[in-house]
């Protein structure tokens, strides 16, 4: 049992009594080789699950050439990897960073300088309610979080926020401000509860962004590289956002984020106007083109697509009737069990249990395994969680 009073860390997360020691696949073991199956694939970084093989080759092989020699210099893998987005989602450059937060920084960066040139004195940019995009204090200003905002004071202004798949809060907004530069979304809520936004929807905003000259910025930080069964979550609505931030997947563990941009926003952004110490290096480069690779090669979209459809399906049949649970939701390997009341308990339940997964906003179970999981794998994950929640509701 861990003693957080006698331990040299900060106390800033809500640790579980668990020390995994080695991965494989999808599975992570403890110091006593005890075993637990990964439903939560670290918060959706690990795509492969844990030592893939060619993915431990590529970045050991390039850890014995270069790590890192920073953004002063040429990086031919950056520009692989750039080439490589590029095509994958239409846009047409890339920055990249360390994580999501840093992605979506240089997304608001970006949309607060393109109302400022169209001469917009106070840009605003519509946000969305259960939303989050990252803790610094811009990203913390743009989410939804109002415990956090007032613990540290002022937040940043410029911020509009209404509710998901509400088109007329949106188009109320636009008759209102004439200083609005940008729409920023998650196509999926990751942190909010699994809050997935109807495919009309977003096309409706998408309009709405072109005919009033405003950035439509998608926050894929979770949702993106695969885990919904395409490529990008945004690709299902058939459209395409002005501004893409990524991150987690991207580098199956190795710290990654990215932002894509079409064209014409490219140069909004010049020397010494945004930038990343470590972001962009050889490493992360590596593990973010060798995810890709393996991703192609394996037909882990479709695995995703297919093994998402069986747990939902599993999900659906075994907790029907249960008037405690109010909706069982996902897309993909992103999937979310919404309860009336708080269920953090569970993940205990399911650690005890040998599953890992966590509860998000308090009242929705999270799911969201490696990209690699088998069927046989998800059988024994519905049937640990299944354990798990029919003795949380047993005991309340």
């Amino acid at each position: 049992m861990r003693d957080d009073l006698n331990s040299y860390l900060m106390q800033n997360y809500r640790r579980q009594d668990f020390c995994p020691s080695r991965g494989k696949g999808c599975w992570l073991y403890d110091r006593e080789k005890n075993k637990y199956l990964d439903g939560l694939s670290g918060i959706a970084v690990n795509t492969l699950g844990h030592s893939h093989k060619k993915l431990v080759k590529a970045i050991s092989g390039q850890a014995r050439n270069l790590i890192h020699v920073s953004n002063l210099y040429e990086i031919q893998s950056q520009e692989q990897l750039a080439k490589r987005l590029a095509r994958l989602t239409g846009l047409d450059k890339a920055f990249f960073c360390n994580s999501g937060l840093e992605a979506n920084e240089a997304a608001l960066k970006i949309a607060r300088k393109f109302g400022l040139e169209q001469g917009i004195k106070k840009p605003k940019i519509i946000v969305f309610e259960n939303a989050f995009h990252g803790r610094s204090f811009a990203t913390m200003s743009a989410s939804s979080g109002k415990k956090n905002k007032s613990m540290f004071g002022d937040a940043i202004s410029g911020f509009i926020r209404v509710p998901i798949n509400d088109l007329k809060a949106i188009q109320s907004v636009e008759a209102k401000y004439s200083n609005i530069a940008a729409v920023m979304l998650e196509p999926i809520q990751g942190e909010g509860g699994i809050n997935i936004s109807k495919n009309i929807v977003l096309k409706q905003i998408r309009k709405l962004c072109t005919s009033n000259n405003w950035l439509l910025i998608f926050d894929e930080v979770q949702c993106g590289v695969g885990r919904t069964g395409k490529w990008f979550a945004f690709q299902k609505a058939g459209i395409k956002p002005d501004i893409l931030t990524l991150a987690k997947g991207l580098g199956s563990g190795v710290p990654i984020g990215a932002l894509l941009v079409k064209k014409p926003y490219a140069k909004i952004l010049g020397p010494g106007d945004h930038g990343s110490t470590f972001g962009g290096n050889p490493l992360a480069m590596q593990a973010g083109l060798t995810t890709l690779e393996v991703i192609d090669e394996e037909k882990l979209l479709k695995n995703a697509k297919d093994r998402g459809e069986q747990i939902l399906k599993s999900l659906r049949s075994e907790l029907k009737g249960y008037p405690d649970i109010l909706s069982v939701r996902g897309i993909g390997l992103m999937i979310g069990i919404e309860f009336k009341t708080d269920c953090s308990k569970i993940s205990k339940l399911a650690l005890e249990n040998g599953l890992l997964i966590n509860v998000t906003n308090s009242n929705v179970i999270r799911i969201l395994p490696p990209l690699i999981i088998t069927d046989k794998e998800v059988e024994m994950l519905i049937s640990k969680l299944i354990t798990s929640i029919k003795t949380f509701l047993k005991n309340e």
